[in-house]
């Protein structure tokens, strides 16, 4: 399976997420846009502490709001997902 590359949009996203986690370590050459943003299977490492602070910085930075846990848990899927819901709400 190949790795699909983050657009413009998704990279500076993936940036935000790891400035608002105080993710440092990150490979971000290694994240598709496919890959999971939160749990054990995401190359972020990243939780659902984590997912709450993304959807308050996603609603501070783009003016998205992300109304119920549901609507964060597809949401934040994956950067894909992420990009495409900020994108339809802005």
């Amino acid at each position: 399976m190949t790795k699909l590359l983050i657009d413009p949009f998704e990279r500076e996203l993936l940036e935000l997420i790891c400035t608002t986690c105080n993710l440092y370590d990150v490979e971000m050459d290694k994240v598709s846009r496919d890959d999971p943003l939160i749990g054990p299977d995401s190359p972020l490492g990243t939780d659902s502490l984590d997912a709450l602070e993304i959807a308050v910085t996603v609603q501070q930075e783009y003016g998205v709001r992300m109304d119920s846990e549901n609507t964060s848990r597809v949401v934040l899927a994956s950067l894909a997902t992420l990009a495409e819901y900020i994108r339809q709400n802005e």
